[in-house]
C-alpha cells in the first residue's frame, strides 16, 4: 500500500461521468478521458467523486465506472469514491477490494444533523470493516479537528490520507502541526486554485477536476509547487484560476458542467449533467471557450 499512499502526494483526478444523448453513461467517452489521464502520468484517478456526480449515479453505474477506470487507468492508482449509509459504504468497500483497487475515498456523510463524534464514528465503522483497504477521508466540516482525526488514525491504521476541503488554510495548518505532516498523506481537496495556500502548511498533493481537460497543466503545476518556483506557480495559477472560479460560482452549482463543457469543446464527451447539478448559459460556455484558448496559447 505504500506506493499507493505515495501517489496521494501528487495529483488526484476526480473524473467526470459523461452522458450520451439519452442521459445514459457514455462509457467509451469515459474510457478515453481516463486513458488520457493515465497516459499523461496522473498519480491517482478517482471515479465516483463529487465531480463524477456520485450522488446522481445508480449502484450499477457506480460499479461500471470503477471497472472501466481500473481497465483504462494504466499505471495510475485507482481510488473509487464510496459513501451513503454505513452498510452501503461497507458493501462498496468490499466491492472495491474485489476489483483490486488499493484505496477508497470515503465521502463526507450526507446527513442534515451531524456531530463531530458522529462523523468520526461513521468513518471508523466503515474503515474498520475493510482493514486491507486504504482509506482517504473527505473533510468538508470546519469543526473536524486534530482530536477527531487523531482518534481515527489511532483506531484505523488503514486511514492513510485526508482530502481537506475546508477553505481555511490556517485551520488545516493547525491540524497538520498537531498530528504531524507525515502521519498521513495530506491533500488540498479544493483543487489547484487553493493549493498554494495549503502547500506551505503541510499539503503534499491536490485534487483536480480540471485535470480531465488538461492533464499536463495540472502536472506542471504540481512540479512548480514541489520546486517552490514562485514565478511558475503564479504563471500557472493565473491560467487555472479563471476555470476554477467559474466552477465555484453560485455555491458550485455548475462545478461539473464547466468541466464537461470544456471536454465537449475538445470533442471528448457530451456536456450534459444530471439534476440537481446545474448547466451553463451561453455566456458561460463562451467563457469556457476563452479559457481553453488561453491554455492553448500557453501550450496546453
Amino acid at each position: 500500500m505504500s506506493t499507493s499512499v505515495d501517489a496521494l502526494r501528487g495529483v488526484t483526478a476526480i473524473t467526470v461521468t459523461p452522458f450520451d444523448g439519452t442521459g445514459a453513461p457514455d462509457w467509451s467517452g469515459y474510457e478515453a478521458i481516463v486513458a488520457r489521464m493515465g497516459a499523461a502520468g496522473v498519480h491517482v484517478i478517482t471515479p465516483n467523486g463529487n465531480t463524477s456526480e456520485f450522488y446522481a449515479l445508480s449502484r450499477q453505474e457506480w460499479q461500471r465506472a470503477n471497472e472501466v477506470t481500473i481497465a483504462a487507468a494504466g499505471d495510475s492508482v485507482v481510488m473509487p469514491g464510496i459513501g451513503y449509509d454505513i452498510a452501503t459504504a461497507q458493501d462498496m468497500a468490499v466491492a472495491v477490494q474485489q476489483l483490486g483497487a488499493p484505496l477508497a475515498m470515503l465521502h463526507q456523510p450526507v446527513h442534515p444533523h451531524q456531530s463531530v463524534a458522529g462523523w468520526a464514528a461513521y468513518n471508523r465503522l466503515i474503515a474498520q470493516s475493510a482493514p486491507g483497504l486504504g482509506f482517504v477521508l473527505y473533510v468538508k466540516d470546519s469543526r473536524i479537528g486534530a482530536d477527531a482525526l487523531g482518534s481515527l488514525f489511532d483506531a484505523c491504521p488503514n486511514v492513510v490520507g485526508i482530502k481537506y476541503a475546508v477553505a481555511d488554510p490556517l485551520r488545516f495548518g493547525e491540524i497538520c502541526a498537531a498530528l504531524g505532516p507525515d502521519r498521513v498523506a495530506w491533500s488540498c481537496g479544493l483543487a489547484e486554485r487553493w493549493a498554494p495556500s495549503f502547500w506551505p502548511l503541510g499539503a503534499a498533493g491536490f485534487t483536480s477536476g480540471g485535470v480531465n481537460v488538461a492533464p499536463r497543466l495540472s502536472l506542471d503545476y504540481l512540479l512548480a509547487l514541489r520546486s517552490g518556483d514562485q514565478a511558475e506557480i503564479r504563471r500557472l495559477w493565473s491560467l487555472i484560476a479563471p476555470f476554477e472560479k467559474m466552477r465555484a460560482e453560485d455555491a458550485t452549482a455548475c462545478n461539473v458542467a464547466v468541466v464537461k463543457e470544456a471536454l465537449s469543446q475538445q470533442g471528448l464527451c457530451g456536456a450534459g449533467v444530471r439534476p440537481p447539478a446545474g448547466g451553463l448559459s451561453s455566456q458561460q460556455r463562451e467563457q469556457v471557450t476563452g479559457i481553453l484558448a488561453s491554455w492553448s496559447e500557453a501550450g496546453y
